[in-house]
């Protein structure tokens, strides 16, 4: 029986990662939710909104529906604020949480209670609880319970300090680290053993999120510290902290999380899925952690997804410039596409001017012409319009302007070009 999983809340980019983390499992069946609208209804196939927040009253009542309705089994928590309140009320919930126990969260959710925990160890920063007792500027200024860097700031100076201070009172004040960042990607099993840990330098960052990184090499001075964290704390799953060199080129502690990391795709990369090992685990089976062994790099830039307001049966499209361009190479995008309308059992009618003999040319392509419904073969100074049937609903795509503007005027059937072909692009899994 697949094992039921929730992610929430989904659409931020740890909740979009784990979807594809674990859309393809076929021991999962994945579903998202959200209290808010977001773009977890454009990637989750069974997306749940309208989620009350966690600090509605009626939200442990109304999320057990939702986890009896849906046959829940396990939640991943996205956030660590929603982590904490999950664990606080794990007892309440009839589903399991995935995440590390609660008093090990809730030292995680807390910056100052990190830094207390790790009070001695040589990697802990320093933090100055008086203001009076700083000597050594600049410093630097972060919220006790903020994440991705967000509202953080540089003090060069008292003046500075003092304006920073009053302007937030939930500030934690540390020793400046001016080195690399870096984030580590750990997971720790059912019985507390460190099982694996990655090393990756966080180059560039966007909203918090690593856009560029690396994996690092594995040194006994990161192992060490991993370990020491781990052996304080009672993980069980993923977690994962982020280290800052310090002017002597030491690491220091920055934070630590419970959650899945925003660039953990990064191992899962190098088949190493840690959502999935986490659900196995708290299944309490076995688990075995292989990674392959090469370089990799990730660069994030915005991704468009899209909703469109049309329903179709039938797709008509061209084959020359639009399935392959210069009868030798594949547009991989459009068989995309023809294989997303083939899983939706959409008809695929190719249409088309080709100089040679069309089958001929599928043969020594390779593309099977049992994908295609029908082949209409017209002559190269006809028109395409013509030969288009409404029966059913359809679209039709083509690369030449011409050919969709006929279509258009002459039948009002919706047409695209190669260029925004990604609009029918279906992302839910």
């Amino acid at each position: 029986m697949k094992k039921r999983v929730l992610v929430f809340p989904c659409g931020s980019v740890p909740g979009i990662d784990i979807n594809f983390a674990l859309r393809d499992c076929l021991r999962i069946e994945l579903f998202g939710g959200s209290s808010v609208a977001d773009h977890g209804s454009f990637v989750y196939k069974n997306y749940i909104g309208d989620i009350p927040n966690i600090n509605e009253e009626c939200f442990i009542e109304r999320f057990n529906q939702i986890i009896e309705y849906y046959k829940i089994n396990f939640i991943i928590p996205t956030h660590d604020t929603v982590a904490l309140f999950l664990m606080e009320n794990q007892t309440l919930l009839n589903a399991i949480v995935v995440c590390s126990e609660v008093e090990t969260t809730r030292i995680c959710r807390h910056k100052a209670l990190i830094y207390e925990t790790f009070k001695g160890y040589d990697f802990n920063p320093i933090v100055y609880n008086n203001i009076n007792t700083i000597d050594t500027y600049p410093v630097f200024l972060k919220p006790n319970m903020g994440q991705g860097g967000r509202n953080s700031y540089v003090a060069h100076d008292f003046e500075e300090l003092n304006f920073y201070m009053h302007r937030s009172k939930d500030l934690i004040i540390c020793e400046y680290l001016p080195g690399d960042e870096i984030t580590i990607d750990c997971f720790t099993d059912k019985n507390s053993k460190l099982r694996y840990f990655s090393p990756r330098i966080r180059q560039q960052t966007f909203n918090g999120i690593s856009s560029k990184s690396h994996i690092l090499e594995k040194d006994e001075e990161l192992l060490n510290i991993v370990r020491q964290i781990n052996d304080k704390l009672s993980f069980r799953g993923y977690w994962f902290i982020q280290l800052k060199k310090d002017t002597n080129g030491n690491f220091k502690l920055l934070e630590i999380s419970t959650r899945v990391a925003g660039t953990a795709c990064l191992s899962r990369n190098l088949d190493v899925n840690f959502p999935y090992l986490a659900v196995l685990d708290f299944s309490n089976e076995e688990i075995d952690i292989t990674p392959n062994n090469y370089s990799i790099e990730i660069d994030r830039t915005l991704i468009s997804r899209y909703k469109i307001g049309i329903e179709y049966d039938r797709v008509y499209i061209d084959f020359d410039d639009t399935l392959v361009f210069n009868n030798s190479m594949y547009n991989k995008f459009m068989f995309m596409f023809i294989y997303q309308c083939l899983n939706n059992n959409k008809e695929i009618i190719l249409i088309t001017k080709h100089e040679k003999d069309i089958y001929m040319t599928l043969q020594e392509l390779k593309i099977d012409k049992n994908i295609f419904k029908e082949i209409i073969h017209i002559t190269n100074n006809d028109y395409k319009y013509k030969y288009l049937s409404q029966e059913k609903p359809c679209i039709f795509i083509d690369n030449s302007y011409v050919e969709r503007k006929h279509v258009r005027e002459n039948l009002d059937i919706p047409s695209f070009d190669l260029n925004n072909i990604e609009c029918l692009i279906d992302w839910r899994g």
